[in-house]
């Protein structure tokens, strides 16, 4: 009998481990497809969630009725052999299904469509594997209880956690995702079919020699595949491309921890992606005057440093790859420590930039660091005169990490004391558009509440200047133009005059008058800024006469580490550039305001008294049960996923690795929910106990309200390794009371259903579904509009509202 339950735990750990592959695949596939933006983490986490619980609802439906648990379990698996690689193809090709500018975003709406769509049939199938299993593990041990259920929950769950690991060390790095996809799959049927040769799952257990027979010959076939999969996945990313950008040639993929990277060729212009986000542009090796087609790199370069009278240390994070540090070296400087994170981008880069881009990375006075940028800030000792951020605009929040308050902060203290710092974005000719106008203003007031003088410039490109010395930086065009000629430079493609082109005084009036009065009105990130004045004043009257203006609303105009509003505004923005007339856009959730959950949260009070209060005493007793418990499963799911796509966010914020890190952090998660489960199911007895539920409901809440407490302190450790250290406790913690949860609320629903597989597979679905509500909460309204914070205060309300319903509840309890 051990050996027998040991094979099968073996099967039950391959689903587990199968299941998290998958997942960590899909949100890696979907969020190349999504440009990167993480407000698609919390919906494709929704749709995996919501899914899953349809198909164990569904499954408990099924095994009551057909009772050929072993033929459901293969055709299944062999089923999502098929399905789980057939998934990231649909996803490679997804963008050809809709009418969209190549470039343009997915909407909000088209995001949930694809992500629901796509992922169903693998979500279903696994699960209706989780109550197969958990109905044969249940008849094994001849129990009329939710034991079965319990412990292929803590099985599956060590499994999801070995899955996260072996994908983070080992397939990530050795198999393309197809090969990693195929090999989870083969893995399943492998354990399935050689678990059947010796367990009886009822009713008709297959022969050793034909299980042998069918293992081995699957095997074969797969290992024969195994190889043409690299030419299948070099296929489809062409026609991902095609639909991507038609225009452009698909040159090469390579495949780094921080996103897949893409280079593609347009005439003599070479483009390099990163998890289908454009990081920049660069003249090719055969450009004859490549000063041309670098030219905004050129501008962005002699504007920054012209600001320092003598710059001679100069850090550059990002940008030198399209042109920006061989401008650099034109001027007198002694060293530049140019950061670039991606080793991989960097080697990929090499044959296709220009021959001055190649020799100004060979340049004695630079020295190549490839390494995170807001790390390097963060543990930098050395000082510098210019400080220049040539990032791509903050449109994931692993960006927007470089136009905070913190990293603003953590630049200046590296600054000489008349240092200067700079940064740009892109915009639009007069800042036209509500989501560009809050998203520059918000940089803007963001850099003011840091520096004491702080310039913006442009048009089209929007150059910030920011400096605690007063004389140092200017946009005067005479000015700076007599800087620049005294360096002597000479440039075939940049002359001195081109300043007053880029800092045309009538253009700087307006741009200045926009950012200084935008954000300063209870529903100013609503409405847009007003119209400009006819004579705005001059820049140097606007900065004397600012104090006067009223404050800043920093909860919709300051963007942070943990509240990334900034992020959410240049998304909104993209949106509007691109796909202006869709019916639901972005602009409509920034709304949502925080007493809103009052009135939410008043209603299943109002729910389960009602109900406490039915004439039928019976009947009333047996349904406040009902919804108590399902409301409090409901609940539990609900808050652990928004405080793992909470730590997800903020983890990315501080530390930027989530593309590399996903697979890890939600196997700690999982780590924690098999430890919890398994714990309960060992030493709780009484498990039907609603006092105890209520009581790990609170437990839940005081994790969020520490967590919300504690979490900005956490943003200002230097260590990396102590950062990951304490996102894995917290992300393990919130595991940990899901874990324990679930053998508690299985137990008190099958006390009143006296029906094991039904309470399994109703309890699992309601989870999962209340999982999925958090995610999308979570993702794309609470954290990046309200803040990650709001996120665990969220948890802590509903944790409490929970235990109030199961309190209530109790008293009208009396089980049968």
């Amino acid at each position: 009998m051990r050996r027998k339950l040991s094979s099968y735990l073996l099967t039950v750990l391959t689903l587990g481990l199968v299941s998290q592959i998958s997942q960590v695949l899909f949100l890696r596939e979907f969020i190349t497809v999504f440009h990167g933006n993480e407000l698609s983490l919390g919906l494709i986490l929704a749709a995996w969630l919501v899914w899953v619980g349809v198909g164990s609802y569904f499954g408990a439906y099924l095994v009551e009725r057909v009772n050929r648990t072993l033929f459901l379990l293969i055709s299944s698996t062999v089923a999502l052999l098929l399905i789980l690689p057939a998934t990231i193809l649909l996803a490679r090709s997804l963008r050809g299904f809709f009418d969209i500018l190549p470039g343009a975003y997915l909407s909000l709406l088209d995001m949930i469509f694809s992500c629901f769509l796509l992922m169903a049939p693998a979500c279903l199938l696994l699960g209706i594997q989780f109550v197969l299993l958990s109905k044969a593990w249940r008849e094994r041990n001849l129990a009329e209880n939710t034991s079965g259920a319990e412990k292929t929950y803590i099985s599956e769950a060590a499994g999801n956690m070995l899955g996260g690991i072996l994908f983070t060390f080992f397939m990530v790095h050795y198999l393309t995702p197809l090969q990693s996809a195929v090999s989870a799959g083969t893995l399943l049927l492998l354990a399935v079919l050689l678990v059947s040769k010796k367990v009886e799952i009822a009713p008709n257990p297959i022969p050793v020699k034909s299980s042998l027979m069918g293992a081995g010959l699957v095997l074969a076939f797969i290992i024969y595949i195994f190889p043409i999969l690299e030419y299948v996945d070099d296929w489809s990313y062409q026609v991902q491309w095609k639909n991507f950008a038609p225009q452009h040639q698909l040159i090469e993929t390579h495949h780094s921890k921080y996103g897949a990277i893409s280079v593609s060729k347009r005439e003599d212009q070479y483009s390099f992606f990163q998890s289908g986000h454009l990081i920049f542009s660069t003249a090719g090796p055969e450009t004859k005057i490549p000063g041309l087609e670098e030219q905004e790199a050129v501008e962005f370069a002699h504007l920054a440093m012209v600001q320092h009278a003598s710059p001679e240390r100069v850090l550059l994070i990002g940008g030198g790859l399209r042109g920006t540090l061989s401008e650099i070296l034109k001027h007198a400087v002694k060293r530049v420590d140019y950061v670039e994170l991606d080793e991989i981008l960097t080697e990929a880069a090499r044959p296709y930039v220009s021959p001055r881009t190649l020799e100004a990375l060979n340049d004695p006075r630079v020295r190549l660091l490839h390494e995170d940028g807001r790390l390097f800030i963060k543990l930098a000792q050395e000082k510098y005169d210019i400080i220049i951020v040539d990032n791509p605009d903050p449109f994931t929040a692993d960006l927007n990490r470089y136009y905070t308050e913190e990293f603003f902060s953590e630049a200046k203290a590296l600054l000489e004391e008349e240092g200067v710092f700079v940064t740009g974005v892109t915009s639009t000719p007069d800042l036209r558009g509500t989501a560009i106008a809050n998203r520059n203003a918000t940089i803007y007031h963001t850099l003011n509440s840091v520096f004491e003088r702080v310039l913006p410039a442009g048009e089209r490109f929007m150059f910030y200047i920011a400096s605690d010395t007063h004389e140092q930086i200017s946009i005067d065009a005479a000015f700076i133009q007599e800087r620049y000629r005294e360096r002597d430079i000479e440039h075939e493609s940049f002359s001195p005059e081109r300043y007053h082109t880029l800092l045309e005084e009538t253009q700087l009036q307006r741009v200045n008058w926009m950012v200084r009065n935008h954000g300063r009105s209870r529903d100013a990130h609503l409405k847009g800024p007003g119209a400009v004045p006819p004579a705005p004043g001059t820049v140097t009257e606007q900065e004397e006469t600012e104090f006067e203006l009223p404050p800043v609303r920093q909860d919709r105009f300051i963007n942070s580490d943990l509240k990334p509003i900034g992020y959410y505004y240049t998304l909104m923005f993209w949106e509007e550039l691109t796909r202006e007339k869709h019916p639901f856009s972005l602009k409509q959730l920034l709304n949502v305001e925080y007493w809103w959950i009052l009135p939410l949260g008043c209603l299943p009070l109002l729910v389960v008294l009602g109900l406490r209060s039915a004439s039928k005493k019976t009947v009333a007793s047996k349904t406040v049960s009902y919804f108590a418990v399902l409301f409090t499963v409901f609940t539990t799911g609900l808050s652990t996923m928004t405080m793992l796509i909470a730590l997800l966010f903020s983890f990315q914020s501080i530390y930027g690795f989530v593309y590399e890190t996903v697979g890890l952090i939600t196997a700690m998660f999982m780590g924690g929910l098999a430890l919890g489960a398994f714990f309960t199911h060992r030493y709780v007895i009484n498990k039907a106990e609603m006092l105890t539920l209520a009581g790990v409901q609170l437990l839940m809440a005081l994790l969020a309200v520490a967590s919300a407490l504690v979490l900005p302190q956490a943003a200002a450790v230097q260590s990396p390794a102590i950062i990951f250290v304490f996102f894995s406790i917290l992300t393990f913690m919130a595991g940990l009371i899901n874990g324990v949860d679930f053998p508690l609320t299985a137990a008190c629903y099958m006390a009143w259903s006296r029906r094991p597989d039904k309470s399994a597979g109703t309890v699992y679905g309601v989870e999962l579904f209340g999982a999925c509500i958090g995610a999308m909460l979570a993702s794309t309204v609470v954290a990046p509009i309200l803040g990650i914070v709001a996120c665990f205060f969220l948890v802590g309300i509903v944790s409490v509202l929970a235990s109030l319903v199961i309190l209530i509840a109790r008293g009208k309890a009396t089980y049968v």
